[in-house]
């Protein structure tokens, strides 16, 4: 069962009690990401994450890895572009020794000179591997092509120039800024209570102070356009994109079924078409990115250079298919079915619990019961699903970006949808 309560501090408190498992998990979600970052700064939420981890005034970096595998308990974090979460898996019997770890690792983190320089020199690894990975890399570089000059189409990790200029003002002043209770949830699923979980976080975090720093925001602007980037890969790795709609719009629920239907799976037309059919990708896939006021749907694939064209061929030919004759009243029935299992798989255990109810909260400020998401996925219908085609791939309204062994001359195929 779900429920929320409100510290006198600002922090939301949400839970799901799963009675019959013996886990907890616990999360710390900061609603603060990439996005609220500036040029100066650009990296910093990432960079914060990273710095959580090296010690606190009563542990040492080595302490709390040793606390937590001591206990068997899971700890991580993940950056977003709108959101940050410090997530600790443990058994029930030791909710209280995670909450101890978190709020230190929160409220403690130490931000010292010597860990910032040897933490600089680790996430610049970690760009210059991203930089080796071209089928992670393309995807960012998509983004910056879709929404030039804005915060949503720049990368979480930061710039080379970004990461060297890193120091203790730089850190303590965006900590200070988004780290603050107001700006924060604490979520757990699990074999906990509600009322447990709030005396929990009241006795680790009451004495947290602060307000968030007033932050504008601004809906990006579209800009369908082609980039080609020539780099010596051995295959070539395309997006294709277009505009989605924002997380907490009703029209999500027929865009998820398209997008289920396009690529979302093994039996979605263009795995079937691409890969099984043809065997001219190993990956070939479409997924959604839904922020606050914004939203894509993109088309990924991977190939060799030779199949590139045959490739983009078949990619457009399945868009025009599905606007000239719109998908059918079994993919329908199939794709609902299909999207309400991975529901339901996915939330199996605490971790998947606790991650659902923390990131609506934290980006939404609201609980969607999985009866409620499941009743609006089963009243879509054929001409919902058509509509949104028709509105999301009209002419002119794709953009295309390719990195890998190619140049403008390479492609030959028609992209006009």
């Amino acid at each position: 069962m779900y429920q929320k309560s409100v510290l006198p501090n600002g922090i939301r408190v949400v839970s799901e009690t799963i009675p019959y498992v013996k886990s907890v998990t616990l999360g710390a979600w900061i609603a603060t990401g990439s996005r609220f970052e500036e040029d100066q700064n650009h990296g910093v939420s990432h960079f914060i994450e990273h710095l959580m981890f090296k010690g606190t005034a009563r542990r040492s970096a080595k302490d709390i890895a040793e606390t937590v595998d001591a206990v068997g308990g899971q700890l991580n974090a993940f950056t977003a572009k709108e959101c940050t979460c410090y997530y600790l898996k443990v058994l029930d019997s030791h909710a209280d020794l995670a909450m101890d770890i978190l709020s230190d690792m929160l409220l403690a983190s130490k931000f010292a000179e010597d860990d910032i320089d040897k933490e600089r020199q680790v996430v610049l690894e970690e760009v210059h591997m991203y930089e080796d990975s071209p089928d992670e890399l393309v995807h960012d570089i998509h983004l910056d092509t879709i929404w030039p000059d804005h915060v949503l189409g720049r990368n979480i990790l930061g710039t080379i120039n970004s990461i060297e200029r890193f120091n203790q003002d730089i850190v303590r002043a965006y900590y200070r800024d988004f780290y603050t209770p107001d700006n924060v949830v604490i979520a757990a699923a699990g074999n906990i209570t509600h009322d447990e979980l709030v005396k929990l976080t009241s006795r680790y975090f009451s004495d947290w102070k602060g307000q968030r720093r007033k932050f504008d925001i601004s809906a990006p602007t579209f800009v369908p356009s082609n980039t080609i980037i020539n780099k010596d890969t051995e295959q070539v790795h395309v997006c294709l994109g277009t505009l989605s709609v924002p997380q907490d719009n009703p029209e999500i629920y027929p865009v998820h079924i398209l997008n289920n239907i396009l690529g979302g799976g093994i039996s979605s037309r263009l795995f079937q078409t691409i890969r099984e059919e043809r065997g001219l990708a190993y990956s070939i896939y479409s997924y959604q990115s839904n922020y606050r006021d914004a939203g894509l749907l993109t088309i990924y694939a991977g190939t060799r250079p030779s199949n590139l064209n045959q490739v983009l061929d078949l990619i457009v030919e399945n868009l025009k298919e599905l606007k000239k004759q719109g998908i059918t009243e079994q993919e329908l029935i199939k794709s609902k079915e299909q999207i309400k299992g991975g529901l339901l798989l996915g939330l199996e255990s605490s971790s998947s619990r606790m991650s659902r109810i923390g990131k609506m909260e934290v980006t939404l400020g609201k609980f969607i019961s999985l009866e409620e998401v499941v009743t609006k996925i089963d009243k879509v219908t054929l001409s919902d699903v058509n509509r949104m085609i028709a509105k999301m791939f009209s002419s002119g309204n794709l953009c295309f970006t390719a990195l890998g062994p190619v140049d403008n001359t390479s492609i030959t195929a028609n992209l006009d949808i």
